[in-house]
């Protein structure tokens, strides 16, 4: 079952945020456009880079209005010392959301049942609490966040644009479709 256009489930976790530790719901989704980024584990080696890479971009996804959640199956405890730790993930200023209990990586589909640890998924979650995008792939391949943003604006676009589509590789500013049957056959 896809979980586009769902709602994101009940869930109560604790992340590591700005120096403490913050409570992270559902509602902590709502109100705001949030790209939630699921990573295996603490300590690992591409981890770390996909940490580092959100943070870089941070600032275009705050202008956007969007939070930035990166999950992992570790405690907010052991991301309070990863944050410390590492330099790549010394630079975030979002939250590291501890998910000891797999809640969420079940929840999403991400979770790896014979290892315990995430798949690397990443969700775009509109204000409202509904899952607009979905990616998941195997965890050799790190993502690069300059392609959550354009799925983020592209969400956001046809959020406030119905009738209107996004085609292959739109970014912000490029033509648009609007669907109609005098259209169809002729793209």
């Amino acid at each position: 079952m896809s979980l586009i256009n769902t709602h994101v489930p009940t869930f109560k976790t604790t992340a590591f945020h700005n120096g403490k530790f913050v409570p992270v719901t559902e509602e902590s989704f709502k109100g705001e456009w949030s790209v939630l980024v699921f990573m295996p584990a603490a300590f690992t080696f591409n981890c770390p880079t996909e940490v580092e890479d959100a943070a870089e971009n941070y600032a275009e996804f705050q202008k956007l209005g969007a939070e930035v959640y990166i999950i992992t199956t570790d405690t907010h405890f052991s991301h309070k010392v990863w944050h410390e730790t590492s330099p790549a993930v010394g630079k975030a200023k979002f939250p590291l959301v501890g998910d000891p209990t797999h809640t969420l990586t079940r929840a999403f589909g991400v979770h790896i049942e014979e290892e315990g640890l995430a798949l690397r998924g990443t969700f775009v979650i509109n204000p409202e609490g509904v899952i607009k995008t979905a990616e998941i792939h195997d965890n050799a391949i790190a993502r690069d966040m300059k392609e959550t943003l354009r799925k983020l604006k592209a969400a956001q676009f046809v959020a406030k644009n119905p009738g209107q589509v996004c085609p292959a590789r739109w970014n912000e500013g490029a033509k648009t479709i609007a669907p109609s049957l005098d259209l169809v056959g002729k793209i």
